[in-house]
């Protein structure tokens, strides 16, 4: 099979986004066992084609009201690792480690996208954050910040980047691409749950390798993208379980407004 161009994406604001591409299975189908015109259908996904597979995958991942996303990759800015549950009424809650060290949790705890957004960062984060600052200045980030949630309106610029990991359409519509050269491979396990193998190779030396659960709803299980300027590896779960994101305690929370 012929290596496909990978279709040019739309500027994107994060690495999770870009480890995002597509891809789940079609529930179980299967022709006649008594078909004159071909023979009978074998495997979880019938007669359908790998591109069949993946189109079909795009819509079933569309339709699952909540996931978690577990993302390890590496960017041209460095390595960055997520870890969030989120669902389609805006819901959501998780964490991001930029570089090295440096970690940010964030909570949203409903729609409208006006409402707030609880930010709140680990002291090496901080660090790097007023990286260039005096040591004063820098001391007085991480005594007034550790330990507290910050809370921000969610169309703040800075609340923005990983809130945009947080919506559930935006990350599949993102990276829909032609499925045109997909090839179906042998079928494995991942985290105990059976999967089938497709893959995509791209003319630019990158290659996709999806992993669709073949058992219950065809989620998307993982991907693997080997290759390119951002390898990495993104994991799906709970799928349509509730996510559960409750504002921290008010004790807890400095408003943005109050910060100098």
């Amino acid at each position: 099979m012929p290596a496909t161009t990978r279709r040019p994406r739309r500027p994107r604001r994060t690495a999770l986004a870009a480890a995002l591409c597509a891809a789940v299975a079609l529930g179980a189908t299967a022709c006649g066992p008594f078909s004159d015109d071909k023979p009978e259908a074998t495997g979880p996904f019938g007669d359908m084609s790998a591109a069949q597979i993946l189109d079909k995958a795009v819509a079933t991942t569309k339709a699952a009201r909540s996931l978690t996303v577990d993302l390890d990759t590496k960017t041209t800015d460095g390595p960055l690792k997520g870890y969030l549950s989120t669902d389609v009424q805006g819901r959501c809650t998780g964490t991001m480690t930029v570089g090295a060290t440096g970690t940010a949790e964030l909570i949203r705890p409903s729609e409208p996208a006006d409402k707030a957004v609880y930010l709140r960062f680990d002291e090496a984060f901080l660090k790097e954050q007023s990286k260039g600052e005096p040591a004063d200045v820098q001391a007085a980030v991480i005594k007034q910040l550790k330990g507290r949630w910050v809370k921000t309106d969610a169309k703040d610029p800075d609340a923005k980047d990983m809130l945009d990991m947080c919506d559930l359409k935006k990350l599949m519509a993102d990276f829909e691409q032609d499925s045109a050269g997909a090839v179906e491979g042998a079928e494995t396990t991942v985290e105990g749950r059976k999967a089938l193998v497709l893959t995509l190779d791209y003319k630019d030396g990158e290659k996709d390798t999806f992993y669709v659960a073949t058992e219950g709803k065809p989620y998307l299980l993982r991907i693997v993208t080997a290759g390119g300027d951002e390898p990495g590896t993104v994991s799906f779960s709970d799928f349509d379980k509730p996510v559960t994101a409750k504002a921290p305690a008010k004790k807890d929370v400095i408003d943005e407004k109050s910060l100098g």
